[in-house]
């Protein structure tokens, strides 16, 4: 199948209950047996549950792995990839990283004897300098949160490789219609699908793919012991959300493209960051591995004023001032404040994110409305 098909049939079967198209809601804790152990595959919900099933299968397919897990959070589908490791085990991961991700890192994982280095990875050469006999994990984001610095998920892969290290990608912005990162090398691949896979802002939810059955029973495993799953009425928005996965981001990226094209025209605007511009560092690599260019837009204002960025923020109309991203409808949201306040201001703002650092999850409304809501927000 190709992408647009899988995102409808991929890994999905008809409920051989009464055929139904779309998967039944299995409200269920539990499954009747008919004898100890006599039972149709499900015993109980945190270990199996059929709705929640029918997504990992679907996961799996537009990812083009073998295995999907869905947890109750993108945090939990981290969280279980850390338990992987040991104490002792060295971690390197991209300093321009989610603020979630940094704290779990920091606040909960070295406290575990877990290392962690925070580096720039857009020339991957210098990657392996940091990697030592205690390195299982490379850990990337591509294109990264909220700086849009885009890495080289095949050249870091043959680092991985050569040093037996796992690598795993948070592929949360680009999403599988634009990046498909076990085809380029990585071992796992990791969603916050409460962003685009979800796509319409109603439920918090992670997932992780991966193509070696191996990996795939540990973090099964994990999964089930330690129990950080979605429910199943979670599961089914997930699932609906993936149909349409793939005529959203073609909006998406096209609306992406108008708004970066505007900002990087306007005079009360320093920078742009988005990776469809020629002058991004990394645009070549982003043109290799990426179908297109994505809907996130970071910008930053002459001046730097933090005062500055909170009014225009606070003046959007169509835009909504909200965490989180992915959804249909357009959010704008201050890093510096919002996102990355768990990272301290001398570590974000060695990596871009500034006072005026807006970022901004560009909808899939009429351009023409996007542009001029900045247009009279940025005055």
């Amino acid at each position: 199948m190709k992408f647009n098909t899988k995102t409808i049939h991929g890994g999905q079967e008809h409920d051989p209950a009464y055929g139904s198209v779309m998967p039944p809601i299995y409200q269920t804790s539990t499954y009747a047996q008919s004898t100890p152990g006599g039972h149709k595959g499900y015993e109980y919900s945190r270990t199996h549950n059929p709705t929640r099933n029918a997504l990992e299968n679907a996961l799996a397919s537009i990812e083009n792995g073998n295995y999907g897990l869905a947890f109750g959070s993108g945090l939990a589908a981290i969280d279980a990839v850390l338990k992987l490791l040991q104490p002792g085990d060295e971690v390197v991961s991209t300093n321009d990283l989610y603020g979630g991700t940094y704290r779990l890192f920091t606040k909960i994982y070295e406290e575990f004897g877990i290392k962690f280095h925070f580096i720039g990875m857009e020339n991957a050469n210098k990657i392996e300098q940091y990697v030592t006999p205690d390195t299982k994990l490379i850990w990337v984001e591509t294109p990264t949160n909220p700086m849009m610095n885009v890495i080289d998920i095949v050249a870091v892969s043959e680092i991985a490789e050569k040093n037996n290290i796992l690598l795993a990608v948070d592929n949360t912005f680009a999403t599988p219609y634009l990046q498909q990162p076990l085809d380029l090398g990585a071992d796992i691949v990791m969603h916050s699908a409460t962003k685009y896979l979800g796509g319409h802002s109603d439920v918090v939810m992670g997932a992780l793919v991966v193509k070696d059955k191996d990996l795939a029973d540990k973090l099964y495993f994990i999964q089930n012991a330690s129990g950080a799953i979605c429910g199943p009425q979670d599961s089914f928005l997930v699932l609906r959300g993936i149909k349409t996965l793939h005529i959203r981001m073609q909006r998406h990226c096209e609306n992406g493209k108008a708004v970066a094209e505007y900002l990087a025209t306007h005079p009360k605007i320093e920078k742009v960051y988005w990776p469809g511009f020629e002058s991004h560092p990394n645009h070549e690599i982003a043109k290799s591995q990426m179908k297109d260019f994505g809907g996130m837009v970071s910008f930053t204002t002459k001046g730097n004023d933090y005062e500055e960025a909170i009014r225009i923020v606070e003046n959007l109309k169509i835009f909504t001032l909200a965490e989180s991203l992915g959804g249909v409808e357009s959010l704008a949201g201050h890093p510096a404040s919002m996102t990355h306040a768990s990272i301290p201001k001398e570590e974000r703002e060695k990596t871009g994110v500034v006072d005026s650092l807006i970022r901004l999850s560009v909808g899939i409304e009429d351009e023409e409305d996007l542009i001029a809501d900045l247009k009279q927000a940025i005055g």
